[in-house]
């Protein structure tokens, strides 16, 4: 189940009679415990639609380089790999987010998109509610406990924040199943205009010569992205160095860190 305090409606327009449902991926780079995708999945489904996952590059995102660039693109290629997996397709297209979305919508059914906080996350979502001609849906998967349903107003300490959340977090802390599609969109034809920007990710490098970040900032041999390498930190943590966390984790000489900020950073 996935709680209504989740889903938003930003745009209400009707569904539309159009081929496929679009899930545009963009906070929310991972295809476990999603739920955005889920509902994607499920209203994909009902519509006896295929679903099409899409993820738009921007090349000049606020103080991005190419070390960010490279992570990103390692966790894309694991999403999409599991994606192929559940019979649905990923389209990755260098094109500024909001732009590919909207072109995607002009032949989709209805849109579903996942929730972002960043001011030019929310320009993004907005601007494809005004112009798309199908529904446009938001599914909050990013945190635990939607903000809205935390506290209807700003909160200015730890104190009085902590109470409302746990008042209400076992609502909220539940399992996500996974439903598989009705139908296979791995070889579903689509417009040529959405296909000629593409970005190949099995091919990082040759990804990021097509995209001409910033490389000022070299990468990070030791951090890869992708669930996968998450949860190998994750486990490290858990099994190395967690029973001492409390008593070192402020003590920059000594690798008591979880490693996991960059993994939550992509969803």
């Amino acid at each position: 189940m996935i709680a209504s305090e989740r889903i938003k409606t930003l745009s209400g327009k009707g569904i539309a009679n159009q081929p496929y449902v679009v899930y545009w991926m963009q906070s929310a780079q991972r295809v476990e415990c999603n739920h955005a995708l889920e509902y994607a999945v499920r209203q994909a489904n009902a519509l006896q639609k295929p679903l099409v996952v899409f993820f738009g590059i921007t090349v000049n995102f606020p103080e991005a380089n190419q070390r960010h660039y490279r992570f990103m693109l390692q966790g894309l290629r694991e999403v999409k790999a599991e994606l192929a997996k559940r019979k649905i397709r990923m389209l990755i297209r260098k094109v500024s987010p909001e732009i590919g979305a909207l072109e995607l919508a002009s032949s989709a059914a209805m849109l579903i998109v996942d929730r972002g906080y960043l001011r030019i996350e929310k320009a993004w979502r907005e601007s494809v509610a005004q112009g798309a001609d199908c529904r446009v849906m938001q599914v909050e998967t990013n945190v635990i406990v939607p903000v809205e349903s935390a506290s209807p107003k700003e909160e200015y300490t730890a104190a009085t924040f902590r109470p409302k959340i746990n008042k209400i977090l076992q609502s909220f802390v539940v399992p996500l199943h996974e439903h598989g599609v009705n139908l296979n969109s791995i070889g579903l034809r689509l417009p040529e205009k959405v296909l000629a920007d593409e970005i190949d990710v099995n091919d990082i490098d040759k990804a990021l010569a097509l995209l001409h970040v910033d490389s000022s900032v070299n990468t990070a041999a030791h951090y890869k992205g992708g669930t996968s390498q998450a949860k190998n930190h994750l486990d490290d943590f858990i099994a190395n160095k967690l029973n001492q966390y409390a008593a070192f984790k402020n003590d920059p000489g000594l690798d008591y860190s979880s490693n996991m900020s960059p993994y939550l950073h992509f969803g």
